[in-house]
């Protein structure tokens, strides 16, 4: 689906979301299929790979409507209670126009500009540069921004994250990142599930497996035990890098669906606010000073910025803050200042300033009215004039009359 402007760039962003989305859930079939190909191995030890391979797709045509039900189960449990989940690991809480009459006025007149429905605002008690967006309709929309926003950025800066994450609702990034995340948390369940299910039972399956194959030996030839015996080891081996790659494929699809809509949601931040500067200015106030300790991943990953950068930006489900303002100044026109001092720089620079303000107030240099050596010395008094006539000062005040 091509993309020529911001509005297509949207629509096609959508429609590859979906069908990564629809990808997702054929994961859940994939793990489905590999634990019927544990299972079956366990059941019987003495099969062929084609017996598995068979035996185990007829197990899944009848385990898929299940398999089905459960994922929509998970998926109508966090429709409808992931806020509440979200708001108890961030410790956000809900704030009226009375409690922050700036942050609820920015957000207001940029929703009456553009005619969108006011979400609810949020504030999450932390020191960290950060916000974040989430629900999945109108009426569960809201933003949450930490206290360390609000004290660091100016209102334009602000207005420009609070741009940010409003594009990310007017898009449908918001739903359709809190789906993905709900779903890679069903294929990484799954996965587990499986997983330890096979290390539990592999010792028994082996057990099984050579007990059958000692059986058959008294009735057949020992090449078809062998042949058996390798059948489940293929088929075991099969079973597991079916798990690793739907595992591995449901964190690529969720990190490519965070990574592809940043960009997009900067330059609706700006489209918005009308001023470039203020988001690029926000960007570089919030690099790397955008950690919640106490957040997950799955929320880090709704965030304006995640600082957890993976190996070498594999797995990072942010673009850098770098290359986000690269794409500002490029396509927007906006000015950039620079990066700023590393947070750890700053903090550094701050304490040694305070220990040296500790070992006392720096010495006096001397002035013109006195000596930081030592007491000043008093204006040398004349000598009486032989004539007895009063004496007088020949240097004035201010030198030599």
């Amino acid at each position: 689906m091509a993309a020529y402007g911001l509005y297509t760039h949207i629509a096609s962003n959508k429609f590859r979301s979906m069908l990564l989305l629809a990808g997702l859930f054929a994961l859940v079939y994939v793990l489905v299929y590999a634990g019927a190909l544990v299972a079956e191995v366990v059941i019987n030890g003495n099969g062929t790979v084609a017996y598995y391979l068979s035996r185990a797709f007829s197990d899944l045509l009848k385990a898929a409507p299940i398999a089905t039900v459960v994922a929509a189960v998970w998926i109508v449990i966090a429709y409808f209670f992931h806020q509440s989940m979200i708001d108890a690991v961030t410790g956000g809480h809900g704030v009226t126009r009375q409690e922050q009459p700036r942050l609820y006025n920015l957000l207001e007149n940029l929703c009456i500009s553009r005619g969108l429905t006011m979400p609810k605002l949020k504030i999450m008690e932390s020191p960290a540069l950060n916000a974040f967006a989430t629900g999945l309709n109108p009426r569960q929309y809201s933003i949450t921004v930490t206290t360390g926003l609000l004290d660091a950025l100016n209102d334009k800066e602000i207005e420009a994250v609070l741009g940010h994450e409003l594009t990310h609702i007017k898009n449908g990034d918001v739903q359709l990142m809190v789906v993905a995340v709900i779903i890679a948390g069903v294929v990484g369940f799954f996965g587990e599930l499986f997983f330890r299910l096979f290390t539990n039972l592999n010792w028994s399956s082996g057990g099984s497996s050579s007990s059958g194959s000692s059986s058959s030996s008294r009735s057949s030839s020992s090449s078809d035990s062998k042949s058996s015996g390798g059948g489940a080891i293929i088929v075991i081996i099969i079973a597991i890098v079916l798990i690793v790659l739907a595992w591995l494929l449901s964190q690529v699809v969720k990190l490519a669906l965070s990574r592809s809509r940043e960009y997009l949601a900067d330059a609706g931040s700006v489209e918005l606010t009308k001023d470039p500067d203020a988001m690029i200015s926000a960007l570089r106030k919030i690099e790397g000073r955008g950690e919640l300790p106490g957040a997950t991943s799955a929320v880090m990953e709704l965030c304006v910025d995640n600082p957890r950068e993976g190996f070498a930006d594999l797995f990072a489900t942010h673009p850098s803050v770098q290359s986000r303002v690269d794409a500002l100044v490029k396509f927007a026109g906006g000015r950039d200042p620079g990066p700023l001092p590393d947070p750890t720089e700053e903090t550094e620079q701050l304490e040694t300033e305070q220990a040296g303000a500790q070992d006392g107030p720096p010495p006096l240099s001397q002035g013109p009215w006195s000596d930081a050596a030592g007491p000043a010395n008093p204006p040398p008094v004349p000598a009486p004039s032989p004539s007895g006539a009063p004496a007088t000062n020949p240097m004035g005040p201010w030198g030599r009359h």
